[in-house]
């Protein structure tokens, strides 16, 4: 009777290990979250493309601090990063990220990371910003008067994570919906601070 119970157990914790596994491969295996069905993109939204002149917009971080991107843009390169904390592929993008900012952080390179969860988790975003250690800057989109994101939507951005690399004269330099892999980030970045 043991020896049985002690079988099945095994078979059990064997099960759950399968069943763990395709669960990360799973997220892994996905490169984009696509915005939810209650959340319409604004008419006639498109994509930017490269050569695009990126849009300017004032959006804030978690605390209430104002960006301008009219600041930033045309002085030096930014890299713009669209993601949601309920985004799986942004969870396995975020890490890329940071790893490119701590490479480039005394570099000219500027990394503004904007979510898309909206004011009221913007408490949420701060605590996991915090305690996944991610040092590079933060910002909250933000819904204008007709209801579309303030930064978002004059990108294009259909889903999470999206990418946007922005050159020195303001010009899209890289523009990519999905997870990047951290060699194609690190080629544009590259690229874009040798200008």
């Amino acid at each position: 009777m043991r020896n049985r119970i002690g079988r099945l157990l095994v078979s059990v914790a064997c099960a759950c290990g399968i069943a763990i596994g395709a669960v990360i491969a799973h997220a892994q295996e996905k490169t984009m979250t696509p915005l939810p069905a209650g959340v319409p993109p604004a008419e006639g939204i498109r994509m930017l493309e490269i050569g695009d002149a990126a849009p300017d917009f004032s959006i804030r971080d978690p605390e209430g601090v104002p960006f301008h991107f009219a600041e930033a843009k045309g002085k030096r390169p930014v890299l713009l990063v669209f993601w949601s904390i309920f985004c799986e592929p942004c969870r396995f993008e975020m890490p890329v990220i940071q790893k490119v900012y701590n490479r480039h952080k005394d570099s000219e390179l500027e990394i503004v990371a904007i979510a898309l969860d909206g004011e009221p988790l913007k408490g949420s975003i701060l605590g996991f910003v915090r305690q996944e250690g991610y040092t590079f800057k933060v910002l909250v989109d933000e819904l204008d008067a007709k209801e579309a994101f303030k930064a978002a939507d004059p990108y294009g951005v259909a889903g999470t994570p999206t990418i946007y690399l922005v050159d020195r004269a303001g010009r899209i330099a890289l523009a990519r919906a999905g997870r990047l892999k951290e060699e194609e980030l690190e080629k544009a970045v590259q690229a874009v601070l040798k200008k």
